[in-house]
């Protein structure tokens, strides 16, 4: 795996909220996806800088929306999940499979 850019914690939290919205992914739905999912917080700051690092290594895109009166006329940026982003999710969570099996987690099974 050399050479293979490693997601960190919360940019692997910040994909799969992407993947999960699919469409619908935007700031405001990623951060909210994200406490519902985990319990945690999200300050926007970090959120769109993560997003603008992910759009750096090609893991996600974005585009803008039509302006909406609900926003003062400005338009939501949406974000899409590229194929290099998903496979990244991928070897993430392969990664992780392997080296919890076989390990008790607090009583979860990980066979």
């Amino acid at each position: 795996m050399a050479g293979v850019s490693l997601l960190g914690e919360f940019e692997h939290l910040v994909l799969l909220a992407a993947i999960r919205l699919n469409e619908g992914a935007y700031g405001a739905s990623i951060r909210a996806e994200i406490a519902k999912c985990t319990g945690r917080a999200v300050a926007p700051g970090a959120l769109y800088t993560t997003l603008d690092r992910l759009e750096e290594k090609g893991f996600v895109s974005s585009r803008l929306g039509e302006p909406t009166p609900q926003r003062g006329g400005r338009p939501k940026r949406f974000y899409r999940v590229t194929a290099s982003g998903a496979r990244a999710v991928t070897r993430a969570q392969l990664a992780f499979g392997a080296l919890a099996k076989g390990i008790p987690l607090f009583g979860a099974s990980n066979a």
